[in-house]
Formats: C-alpha cells, structure tokens, sequence
C-alpha cells in the first residue's frame, strides 16, 4: 500500500523529509510522538541496501516528517534534489515498509 511519493527539494535535505499533505497516513495512525519504522530501500533497478534501514518518523508542526535514518539513506543512496521517493508498506520481505527511490541521472 503507497503512503506517498515525493520529488525530493533541498528542504528534504535540511529539514528531513516531509510527508506530502496527500500521504495515505492510514498504515502510521496508529502512534503519536516519534515511531522507528523498519524500512527496506531499494532503487528503481530493484537493488536493495544490504540491511533495512531504522528510520525516526516524528510530528513537526503538525506534519509527519522522516527524519534520523533518513540522512543516512540519501547519502548512502545518493540522492538529490529532483530525485523521486515512494514510501510504502509492504506485508513480506523482512521490513514492514520499504522505500523505493529513481534517481533522475
């Protein structure tokens, strides 16, 4: 199930990466303050990162936002502006949420 996709702004780099007002929080309701979500990062080729990845989503004024976790995986990846991430929950495959990211290179 999709939570969101994002074409990624300098501000997802500085401030964290903000959920888009149009995110299917539906699969998040369920926690208030700052939850670790377990998340499998694979490339628009189906790579994957070695390990799923903790990333911190927590509230910043009245938005969810990822963010510890969030830095690492745009750096290890590569990621920049212009590039495009979809965040979802998944049932299988080791992490209960996975982010899949198209580099626009």
């Amino acid at each position: 199930m999709e939570i969101f996709t994002k074409q990624l702004t300098p501000i997802d780099f500085e401030r964290g990466l903000v959920l888009p007002p149009r995110s299917n929080l539906e699969p998040l309701q369920h926690f208030q303050g700052t939850i670790e979500l377990s998340t499998i990062v694979e490339s628009a080729a189906g790579t994957r990162l070695p390990e799923p990845v903790t990333i911190h989503c927590s509230t910043k004024n009245g938005s969810l936002v990822l963010k510890r976790g969030w830095y690492d995986i745009a750096r290890d990846v590569g990621l920049r502006s212009g590039d495009t991430v979809t965040f979802y929950q998944e049932v299988n495959g080791g992490a209960q949420f996975k982010l899949k990211v198209r580099n626009v290179r």
